[in-house]
């Protein structure tokens, strides 16, 4: 079931500032973009993944131990349940493979949710598949 070639799979990381020694965000970034080039049902030339780390936030009673990170994974509209569920079990499974040593030794709140984004009210332009193309026969 693939999504097509309009699904424009972006990945978006949100995570608290107090966990930038516990981990290395360049490397959560090429896990979980790797992970989603790795599912047949998201086109490449879509996936965009991107983090931006919070560094005002309050989570629970306040305590400055408690972190979070949160992935939001947003697709064109139309796709089946089934579909969104497993990029999103999949995706998430590779969030929380990355994370356990973090999670094992402090409070920390994980969460990813896959989004559809309705094409009515949605601009967008790119030339990143034209580019491919041409890096593809370069290639070969």
């Amino acid at each position: 079931m693939a999504l097509g070639r309009d699904a424009m799979p972006h990945q978006i990381i949100e995570y608290s500032a107090n966990l930038d020694a516990d981990f290395s965000i360049d490397e959560l970034v090429a896990a979980l973009h790797q992970s989603a080039v790795d599912i047949d049902a998201l086109p490449i030339g879509g996936i965009r993944t991107r983090a931006v780390r919070r560094d005002h936030y309050r989570i629970a009673d306040g305590h400055p131990d408690n972190a979070f990170i949160s992935v939001t994974l947003r697709i064109a509209a139309g796709r089946s349940l089934e579909v969104r569920q497993h990029a999103g079990a999949q995706l998430f499974k590779t969030l929380s493979d990355f994370v356990e040593p973090i999670f094992n030794c402090r409070p920390l709140s994980l969460s990813y949710e896959v989004q559809e984004i309705e094409t009515e009210v949605r601009w967008k332009r790119s030339n990143i598949r034209e580019y491919l193309a041409q890096r593809a026969e370069q290639d070969t």
